[in-house]
């Protein structure tokens, strides 16, 4: 059976048909999931993809979070449902404490978009095993509120317990403490970064290159091997 897995669009959502095809290329087949709709139709994972839910008001994500699909997909995560937050799905997923910390707007107060260098540092989660630890990558990356921040002591956490997924190599593009450019909570099961792999699984377009395709390719086969 081919394994499932949710895209959630929200109103603002940029990334989702972008999401959708990352994850057929990938092999899996894709679910259109409405913000509105507490079903999840079975899916076997969930991604929140990109863009500018409710046009970022309050703070990005914060609107989102309470939308009727989330309650579901908070439900599901503490249960071991595998979530990804891309960009604004990472911050959705830091406003529902899916997450621990928070977003803030980018520290040179611009949005930036450009090819990032990131580092890979945790490759146990559901979505990075087909990468390996140390492994460096390069995937977009476009934001106005990707600032990653947290209190000393939940920072001190992620870095004792390897919960850092991916840091920011050769320029921190938006401030974020630590040079953290996504993380994972302590199950693995839920992930969030900034920079969009969605945009880096065909070799014509994006970055010229995949480095964005295990993503999707590790938790297909997590869900194979289930």
């Amino acid at each position: 059976m081919t394994a499932r897995i949710g895209v959630v669009t929200f109103p603002g959502s940029l990334d989702d048909r972008d999401t959708q095809r990352a994850i057929r290329v990938a092999g899996a087949e894709p679910v259109a999931l409405w913000h509105k709709d507490k079903d999840l139709k079975q899916v076997d994972a969930v991604v929140l993809c990109g863009g500018f839910s409710y046009g970022d008001y309050l703070r990005a994500g914060a609107i989102a979070r309470f939308s009727p699909v989330m309650d579901t997909v908070i439900d599901q995560a503490k249960a071991g449902l595998p979530v990804l937050g891309i960009c604004n799905g990472f911050q959705i997923l830091t406003e529902a404490h899916l997450l621990p910390g928070g977003m803030l707007g980018n520290d040179h107060l611009h949005f930036i978009c450009r090819d990032q260098k990131l580092r890979v540092e945790n490759a146990d989660t559901a979505w990075t095993t087909d990468y390996e630890a140390g492994q460096e990558i390069r995937i977009p990356l476009k934001n106005m509120d990707g600032r990653y921040v947290a209190d000393q002591r939940t920072l001190d956490e992620l870095e004792a317990e390897g919960r850092v997924a991916f840091r920011y190599l050769g320029f921190n593009p938006n401030g974020s403490l630590n040079d953290i450019a996504g993380i994972t909570n302590a199950a693995g099961n839920v992930v969030g970064l900034m920079p969009h792999p969605e945009h880096a699984v065909e070799s014509l377009i994006g970055t010229g290159r995949t480095d964005g395709l295990p993503f999707f390719t590790s938790i297909l086969k997590k869900l194979v091997n289930a």
